[in-house]
């Protein structure tokens, strides 16, 4: 490890700058500061897999939109807490059209990114009942929504899905809501940041628990189709995104423009209530928000109180888009293949050089490619694995920021271009040959 693509000194020299006593607990954004000033201070260029960003440019046809929107002087007027009616009628039909569900347009909101829809779901859920107090986390996850809870005060409690696939995950679940203490489970599909599906069965499980323990679901499908292993591009024709949705009543589902559509900078994404849930009343809302529905306690209260609506021109924006690909002229699926075939590069450049793919498979299928895949190497931590490839110009966030309870490093493809593809593979190359796995390797720590 004499001569590393970086300068040793100046990462460590950042490392120590950061002031976080353990590099694998680092936040998302601590790991991207901390690249980002070694990146300035040296001139190289890192391999960032670090931040779950769009890489492409967003659909021309939510820009021109947006545009005339804003031509039309809509910056100038408040938009409705709930959404524009255009918008909520297409996020209505998408969701028929693409999950085959029926929703009321009232329940389809427009949410400041799917992360303030699930603010406000966090936040009107864990006020529905006073003994119901915890949220259940599915792991692993994406990390801001464990730190949304802290910053609200709330309780959750978690487990790692790996070794509860398939029935087995009934088990799991039920020895948490026989307690009586959850009021809602959270889980990603496709999942970040392993990048597992969760199947029809394990659906289904979910749905029947929820009915059974009267718990409400929260599924976040911030990258909607993005399975790419199956055709979920056709409107109206099956297959379709795989939802809880067709096994319980007791849903909110949360899909973001910011992946699917590359359109994360307007930060609009939709928040979507079954009929049922938005309608039902709950014995501490009036005392706790004044309100007696779940549906009003979200928009008149959660949303009202946090941004007071999404952008004016911005849900213009997204409405094109979602009639577009509604009416069959836009499939939103074909421009974000780009990251799944990306993966699929990636991923064998890293197994080639000793890496292992960590969460590899849905139940008994290969995982598919997509826009994020996860990765150890054997003989090291996660916060030591992330710590030594800061020295190849090689940078993620550490799986144990995640809720895993895996070691390993969370790689997202977005931002490597292809024309960084040739330096990755050098890197490894390099890494790998400093770090010989097996009889070797101790002779390579030697080294450091």
């Amino acid at each position: 490890m004499a001569n590393t693509p970086i300068n040793k000194e100046i990462v460590e020299q950042n490392v120590q700058a950061l002031d976080v006593p353990d590099l694998g607990k680092a936040s998302i954004r601590e790991i991207v500061q901390l690249v980002s000033n070694i990146e300035a201070k040296t001139g190289d260029r890192y391999v960032r897999m670090e931040m779950g960003i769009p890489g492409l440019p967003p659909a021309r046809i939510g820009v021109e939109a947006e545009i005339e929107a804003l031509k039309n002087n809509v910056a100038s007027i408040y938009p409705r807490i709930d959404g524009i009616q255009p918008l909520k009628d297409e996020v209505s039909r998408f969701v028929k059209l693409f999950m085959n569900i029926d929703v009321d347009p009232l329940g389809c909101i427009p949410t400041v990114g799917s992360m303030q829809g699930g603010y406000a779901a966090f936040l009107v859920a864990g006020s529905c009942r006073k003994e119901r107090d915890t949220m259940l986390f599915i792991d692993p996850g994406f990390p801001v929504q464990k730190q949304q809870m802290l910053v609200m005060g709330q309780k959750y409690e978690s487990f790692d899905v790996y070794d509860y696939r398939g029935e087995k995950l009934r088990e799991k679940l039920e020895s948490f809501l026989s307690k009586g203490h959850i009021h809602s489970i959270i889980y990603s599909n496709p999942n970040n940041p392993t990048w597992i599906c969760l199947t029809e069965t394990e659906l289904q499980i979910i749905g029947e628990l929820a009915n059974k323990y009267d718990i409400t679901v929260m599924e976040d499908l911030a990258y909607f189709a993005m399975d790419f292993r199956t055709d979920l591009s056709k409107p109206g024709v099956p297959p379709y995104q795989p939802t809880v949705a067709r096994y319980t009543d007791n849903y909110v589902l949360l899909i973001s423009s910011s992946k699917v559509f590359s359109y994360a900078g307007q930060r609009i994404g939709m928040m979507v209530i079954s009929d049922a849930l938005y309608h039902r009343k709950y014995p501490n809302l009036p005392a706790r928000l004044n309100v007696q529905t779940f549906g009003g306690a979200i928009v008149h209260r959660a949303l009202y109180s946090l941004s007071s609506g999404t952008s004016h021109s911005a849900q213009y924006a997204l409405a094109a888009m979602l009639k577009a690909a509604n009416d069959g002229k836009f499939d939103f699926v074909k421009d974000v293949k780009e990251y799944g075939e990306r993966a699929h590069i990636m991923k064998e450049m890293f197994l080639k050089n000793g890496f292992r793919i960590v969460y590899d498979k849905d139940m008994d299928e290969e995982i598919g490619d997509g826009f994020y895949f996860t990765i150890d190497y054997p003989g090291m931590t996660g916060g030591e694995l992330l710590h030594n490839l800061l020295f190849y110009g090689v940078s993620a966030i550490t799986l144990g920021n995640t809720g895993s309870t895996k070691e390993g490093l969370r790689a997202c493809v977005s931002h490597v271009g292809r024309n960084q593809f040739a330096d990755l593979e050098k890197r490894l190359e390099q890494f790998h040959h400093d770090f010989p796995i097996g009889e070797k390797r101790e002779k390579s720590r030697e080294m450091i």
